[in-house]
């Protein structure tokens, strides 16, 4: 792959990076750390990308591994100014209320989620992704779409 694919297909997967990295971090200085570390990495160790067509998967699988090294760099650290402000997003009501119970999901399911559902991956490269097998990916899907569906129904029944 040359430079300049690599700076277009980056172009291109853009939001879903992003997407990706918020679904594991949700802090947005961290989200933007892990996509530029990723972004790096990508590029040094572009000659061991076999074929071009895998670039958003293989993208991807660099990124949640940044992700989670940001995670366990961060474990049990939570700024006080980071937390009042998180705070004051969920009393702004600025996200949606399916966005909001997306965030309150399990993070393996978070994770696949947004793999799946905002981003497009198919079970298959999601199980290319995160190494895990295509059934497991099926029942973990099914357990997040009955928590949030039992989730959003609760929040209808105050809204009523």
């Amino acid at each position: 792959m040359t430079r300049d694919k690599f700076i277009a297909e980056v172009r291109e997967s853009e939001a879903m990076l992003y997407h990706v990295s918020k679904s594991i971090l949700k802090n947005d200085a961290d989200c933007a750390d892990a996509v530029q570390e990723a972004l790096l990495k990508g590029y040094e160790k572009l000659h061991t990308l076999k074929e071009d067509a895998f670039f958003r998967t293989w993208m991807t699988r660099i990124l949640i591994n940044e992700c989670y090294k940001i995670c366990k760099k961060n474990k049990n650290i939570v700024p006080y100014e980071e937390y009042i402000q998180n705070a004051k997003l969920w009393e702004e009501d600025r996200y949606s209320h399916l966005y909001q119970a997306i965030l309150e999901l399990p993070g393996e399911l978070r994770v696949l989620v947004t793999l799946y559902y905002l981003e497009g991956f198919s079970q298959k490269e999601i199980s290319e992704i995160l190494n895990i097998r295509e059934g497991t990916i099926k029942s973990r899907l099914s357990r997040a779409r009955r928590m949030l569906r039992e989730e959003l129904s609760d929040e209808e029944e105050l809204l009523c």
